[in-house]
């Protein structure tokens, strides 16, 4: 029996010979396979190919893409392993006109920068000049146009107070479809009403208003418009209550006061 025992152990150790020899052809391709993975890994790290070779800006409307890479500080010479994504888009973030950045990486080497903009309300005249004005309130110095704009309302005698943005807050609580039927808004404070605004919509009517009240008032301004002759205009008086003056009336005033005064 203990003979009969030794040789089936014997007839085994060649087996197992061949099986710590496969296991170890597997280990060492192993370590090779890993070498050499590393070796690529290091060879592509410090080699051209891993560097940014494409930045694409998306969202953009304002900002050019150009401006907006400059603030990332990215180019062709930077790693694309290095790219900090969240600070980035953190400093883009800080500027007046970007609302949400995100920073995405394309495999191998494109960086997608996706841009929101804030929304442009209107524009502010001054000295002639009108400068982008933004629903957070601020007012870009830097992006004056000379050309009087036509795709939002000019907002004249504003300041950069808080005059201004209860202003933009109001128009940013309209539709579109009133926010651009308005060409001009100009602040018309009295004694009584440091508030009062005076408006000049692109359908030839004027609209008198108080910002206490004009986004909830002016929101109605299609349905007052549909209840008046179209060829007769006039000033829509929004300050208390609602009410309409033609021209016209105007007009025939003060020809009457004209023609006493020559007699």
């Amino acid at each position: 029996m203990d003979k009969g025992k030794i040789v089936a152990l014997e007839d085994r150790i060649p087996k197992l010979k061949e099986q710590r020899r496969r296991k170890a052809n597997r280990r060492l391709i192993f370590l090779l396979l890993l070498f050499f993975t590393m070796i690529a890994i290091v060879a592509y790290v410090q080699s051209p190919l891993s560097h940014v070779s494409k930045i694409n800006v998306k969202g953009n409307e304002i900002l050019s893409a150009n401006e907006i890479i400059k603030i990332t500080e990215l180019s062709k010479k930077t790693n694309i392993w290095s790219v900090k994504k969240e600070l980035i888009a953190s400093e883009l973030q800080k500027m007046n006109v970007i609302k949400k950045a995100e920073v995405k990486i394309k495999w191998p080497n494109t960086v997608i920068l996706e841009i929101k903009e804030h929304k442009k309300i209107a524009y502010m005249e001054s000295n002639k000049s009108y400068y982008p004005v933004m629903e957070n309130g601020k007012v870009l110095k830097d992006r004056q146009v000379a050309e009087i704009p036509v795709n939002a309302p000019i907002l004249f005698k504003f300041k950069e107070d808080s005059i201004l943005k209860e202003m933009v807050s109001a128009l940013a609580k309209l539709p579109d479809e009133v926010q651009n039927a308005i060409s001009e808004v100009h602040y018309t404070p009295k004694e009584t009403d440091e508030y009062r605004i005076l408006l000049f919509m692109n359908d030839g009517f004027e609209v008198n208003a108080t910002l206490r009240t004009f986004s909830e008032k002016m929101i109605h301004y299609p349905s007052i418009i549909s209840q008046l002759d179209p060829s007769i205009k006039g000033i829509i008086d929004l300050e208390v209550g609602s009410y309409f003056k033609a021209y016209e009336l105007e007009v025939e005033e003060t020809k009457i006061e004209n023609d006493k005064g020559e007699g």
